[in-house]
């Protein structure tokens, strides 16, 4: 058992660490399960390499979504996010089933109720974080302006001084962002999104209840999130059914998934390296 991390825990808990458990828990954390003298069981995840904020930017995400009612997330239960002593979020432990039969449609009515609960604006009234990386919420007038200004064009930059990202294709993505207003879709308010909704990020309770964990939340274009549970698989058609049902998609949705995939691919070049890169450029040529 990691001794240190075990002794922070208890302090911020007022109670006895009896075990740590490893779990799975992304690629840039360590996770753990944690058994408390109490009888209580919760998640940790921590990481000696964490950003300072990071955490405490994930648990007022995880309160946003929360605040909406629309799909269950867990609780935090504490946060340790400052220069002394090890990093990390405590959360409500949410026991894994097996998914339910109707886990598409919950999924897809949860999620339309999620973005329909909205956002004050484009953007967010704090930054955030996407993984370990920085993410800049300033709000901007315009979706269009949001999402080249404060979503592509950061993570090109970041690829471009890391040298992941060539000339030509860094130009091609700067062509891009230029004539988004004529690219991004009908006008609509900003949804109330999730921000890395990666399927990895869909957990089943042990009801076998759809659960969102790891947000990367703001306020922005519901067809992100679509874009995103679409990038490393997709649901299937019960889940954009359901969907419809609460608030049906704009015309031309799906031409505009590649489009909305950009940002993740950008993330992930940035953090994975040039294997993304590939994936990268033949989204954009679907836009050009």
């Amino acid at each position: 058992m990691n001794d240190g991390l075990a002794r922070a825990l208890g302090a911020a808990l007022g109670v006895r660490v009896e075990a740590l458990r490893p779990v799975a828990g992304g690629d840039s954390n360590d996770a753990f399960r944690a058994d408390l003298g109490d009888g209580r069981r919760v998640f940790v995840k921590t990481g000696a390499a964490a950003p300072a904020g990071m955490y405490a930017a994930e648990r007022r995400g995880l309160a946003w979504l929360a605040a909406a009612r629309a799909l269950r997330v867990p609780e935090c239960i504490a946060v340790a996010d400052g220069d002394a002593g090890p990093r990390f979020l405590v959360l409500e432990w949410l026991e894994p089933g097996r998914r339910c039969r109707d886990f598409d449609e919950r999924l897809g009515r949860g999620l339309a109720l999620l973005h329909g609960a909205g956002a004050p604006g484009f953007g967010l009234d704090h930054d955030n974080f996407i993984g370990p990386l920085p993410q800049a919420n300033a709000p901007r007038p315009t979706w269009a302006e949001f999402w080249g200004r404060q979503r592509l064009a950061p993570q090109l930059a970041r690829a471009v001084v890391a040298g992941r990202v060539d000339a030509a294709l860094r130009r091609r993505l700067e062509q891009h962002i230029e004539r988004l207003d004529d690219v991004v879709g009908p006008a609509e308010p900003p949804a109330r999104l999730h921000g890395d909704l990666w399927s990895g990020n869909v957990h089943a309770d042990a009801a076998g209840r759809p659960c969102l964990v790891d947000p990367a939340v703001y306020g922005g274009h519901r067809e992100v999130d679509l874009a995103m549970l679409q990038l490393f698989g997709a649901p299937g058609p019960r889940f954009f059914a359901a969907y419809e049902e609460v608030w049906p998609l704009a015309a031309g949705w799906r031409a505009r998934v590649p489009l909305y995939q950009l940002y993740p691919l950008l993330v992930h070049v940035n953090l994975f390296g040039g294997s993304y890169v590939a994936q990268l450029d033949a989204a954009l040529a679907r836009q050009e």
